[in-house]
């Protein structure tokens, strides 16, 4: 029996502190015709705030195209479904944990992986990948050495631990990631496609079971403290940070997929956000029914936990399911092998309510369907980014020195220091490791294998949303042409500061219509997602920084372009360098310069390049696709990896170090440089010669440097930067 507690009771104040506008308690009011309970109040703040009810993004995300024959499943369930043919699919999605990784970075970060593992796992996926996004204030901040170790350490320590291989991401480092860092978390794995499980309820008086680990206060109040803004508060909310375990979520793993073989699953949905409320009431809402549960029956890791405590905590390594009733003895018999807990805490029921028993009290009584079909959505008000002023003339600066101040950045230094501390290898099926583009993975006992990448740039979306937004797919599309794959889908994960400010809204409805634009032109639909608001700190709010996460496909392992560039080989330039340095990396980084328009996406020109470079792709040695740092960074870094010098016969600025898009370098035999040559020409396709590699110098027009000199300036900058 549950110790009676005294609720405090529902004031004005006590309504703010969850969340809810004075007009949004009033619809609350309106629906159930009376004042809430505490736990009624929390589960209303819960389902109604930004992070899991989209209220400020819906009307927007509907314009994503997110269907096409490749696609089992959209958006809407836990993860995306990708038909890969052979009666296989790819399940994946991307998802943010933003705020908890600023407020403790480590179990941050770490339970950011645990949550989009579960959300692929729950669909009866087994992990195969895992990627990360990471956007962190100026080394000079006081907070940012600690945020980079304890997130680095915490995507480590939790994939590691669990066993899925990290191949793949990005870091970066700008001013405006201060006071509130990006973490956006990738997972992707693959079941059979008859074989997908779903979180649609179905059936009268079946009984709902809680699986994983016990519930405890942690993460109390999660997902309404990362749908708000921070202020100088930031301490006390430590406690709303959930704490992960990847043993329990290993186990977790193998007990549900046994669970699923079993065929004693109705339903499945994973503890995220907003815990057990969030699952129950979406479980019960998309099969039109309704759920009691029964708290008591709550396995609890801490004494006299309250209703609200329950409803709400965000405890990690848990899972809600609908059992067939027949098989639950077959069902319990799978987690105590798994020494995990198995618990029936409640049960579907045909009226719409979701009936919340503690003892013999009723701690709340609502309406299930309006919890999320009734939540506010808003059209807000917002206004164009206004058109970016024309660059001007730029600061003058020698091929070589700019090229330095490029890979002397942390943002575009080598960044072994990160994903060295990732297990790239565990299940022994990557082929191609982190460091440089798409990381690879082979299907296990196929000749297939799939490509994944993430992307964007968040200078371009903060000088113009829509072509920022078009560029960050299309650079995702590229990338995994660069190792021979066919881009199939997209993920997002949509950072943004605060919606209710106009020019912020403006920035997320551009972003989104660029992104829409680009993956309708390169068949990329975008099949998942996450969208994370209130990225400000003090009013001051993240560049707009919408990730985009892609999966392509190669048919067979063995055509994967993931060689190194060879001495006597040929560098030739795919696409047209018009020079555009607006936004460019090499201003940024060497003058501090964020100025003029962000590139102009050509999008028949992405896919025509793209199909270019996978037709011809095996008679490269090594390809990469042109983007930050332009022609002299991707050149440079092939030749690192190679370990080989490299001369390039352009000197000049804009040649060098624009970001004109649709580029590819490829490195080549001097034979087969001539062939693809000729085969451009006839295609179309713009190609030249721009250099070579062999030697042991860097020389860009008539400037030379030992690349030892280079490479050691490169692979030193991250950890001196972050030390």
């Amino acid at each position: 029996m549950a110790e009676p507690r005294v609720e405090p009771a529902i004031t004005p104040e006590l309504v703010a502190s969850h969340g809810l506008k004075p007009d949004e308690y009033l619809r609350l009011l309106g629906i159930i015709g009376r004042e809430p309970t505490f736990t009624e109040l929390g589960i209303f703040s819960a389902m109604w705030n930004e992070h899991c009810s989209y209220k400020s993004s819906k009307k927007w995300l509907r314009t994503l195209p997110t269907t096409g024959p490749q696609v089992i499943c959209g958006p809407g369930e836990n993860a995306g479904v990708v038909d890969i043919g052979d009666g296989q699919a790819v399940i994946f999605k991307m998802e943010s944990h933003n705020h908890p990784s600023y407020i403790e970075p480590y179990q941050g970060a770490a339970t950011g992986v645990g949550g989009i593992l579960r959300d692929v796992f729950t669909m009866g996926a087994r992990p195969i990948a895992a990627m990360n996004s990471l956007s962190f204030g100026v080394p000079s901040h006081p907070k940012t050495s600690h945020l980079v170790k304890g997130v680095v350490e915490g995507v480590g320590g939790y994939g590691n631990a669990f066993g899925v291989p990290t191949v793949g991401g990005e870091v970066r480092f700008h001013r405006s990631y201060n006071g509130n860092c990006l973490v956006n978390a990738f997972a992707a794995g693959l079941a059979d496609a008859d074989k997908i499980f779903y979180s649609v309820a179905s059936g009268v008086g079946m009984p709902v079971v809680y699986l994983g680990a016990k519930t405890g206060r942690d993460g109390v109040g999660g997902a309404t403290m990362a749908s708000a803004e921070f202020d100088a508060s930031i301490e006390e909310k430590r406690p709303t940070v959930q704490v992960g375990d990847p043993f329990t979520e290993k186990r977790l793993l193998e007990a549900c997929l046994e669970l699923m073989a079993s065929g004693a699953v109705i339903s499945i949905q994973d503890m995220g956000a907003a815990g057990l409320t969030c699952s129950a009431v979406e479980m019960g809402d998309k099969g039109g029914l309704g759920i009691r549960l029964q708290l008591d029956n709550v396995p609890q890791r801490e004494t006299h936990m309250t209703a609200y405590e329950m409803m709400l905590s965000e405890s990690q390594e848990r899972m809600l399911m609908v059992l067939k009733p027949e098989l639950e003895a077959v069902a319990r018999a799978i987690f105590v092998k798994w020494d995990l807990d198995f618990a029936i805490v409640g049960e579907t029921i045909a009226e719409d309510r979701f009936l919340i028993m503690h003892g013999d009290e009723i701690k709340a009584d609502l309406p299930l369907s309006k919890l999320s079909s009734s939540a506010p959505e808003y059209d807000r008000p917002w206004v164009e980014t206004p058109a970016a002023a024309p660059l001007g003339d730029v600061p003058a600066i020698g091929a070589l020195d700019g090229l330095r101040a490029l890979i002397g950045s942390p943002s575009y230094a080598h960044k072994a220091w990160v994903y060295e501390q990732y297990d790239s290898q565990v299940l022994a099926d990557t082929i191609r490791r982190p460091g440089i583009g798409a990381g690879v993975v082979r299907v296990h006992g196929t000749k297939k294998a799939l490509a994944f990448t993430s992307d964007v740039t968040p200078r371009y979306v903060m000088a113009n949303p829509r072509e920022g937004g078009r560029q960050a797919v299309a650079e995702a599309y590229r990338n995994l042409c660069a190792v021979g794959a066919l881009p199939l889908a997209t993920t997002d994960n949509l950072n943004f500061g605060n919606p209710e400010k106009p020019e912020i809204m403006g920035q997320l409805v551009g972003a989104l219509q660029g992104i829409g634009e680009a993956c309708i032109a390169l068949d990329m639909p975008i099949v998942s997602g996450n969208v994370s608001l209130y990225n400000e700190t003090d009013g001051k709010g993240i560049m707009p920084t919408p990730t985009i996460g892609a999966v392509g496909i190669l048919a067979n392992a063995a055509h994967l372009i993931g060689g190194l560039a060879e001495d006597g080989d040929v560098a030739v330039l795919i696409g047209e360098t018009k020079g555009h340095l607006g936004q460019s990396a090499l201003l940024a980084e060497a003058f501090g310069i964020e100025a003029g328009d962000a590139p102009p996406v050509d999008l028949a020109a992405e896919k025509a390049h793209g199909q270019f470079i996978r037709a011809n792709g095996r008679a490269f040695h090594a390809c990469t696709d042109l983007s930050d740092g332009g022609l002299a960074l991707a050149a440079f870094e092939m030749a690192d990896s190679a370990g080989l010098g490299l001369t390039l016969t352009a000197s000049d600025t804009a040649t060098l170090f624009g970001e004109d898009q649709a580029r590819y370098l490829v490195a080549m035999t001097p034979h087969k440089a001539s062939k693809l040559l000729a085969h451009a020409a006839e295609a179309g396709v713009p190609a030249a010669r721009v250099g070579k590699f062999g030697g042991s110098v860097v020389k860009f027009g008539a400037e030379t440097v030992a690349l030892a000199e280079l490479s050691a300036l490169y692979r030193g900058a991250f950890a001196k930067a972050v030390a």
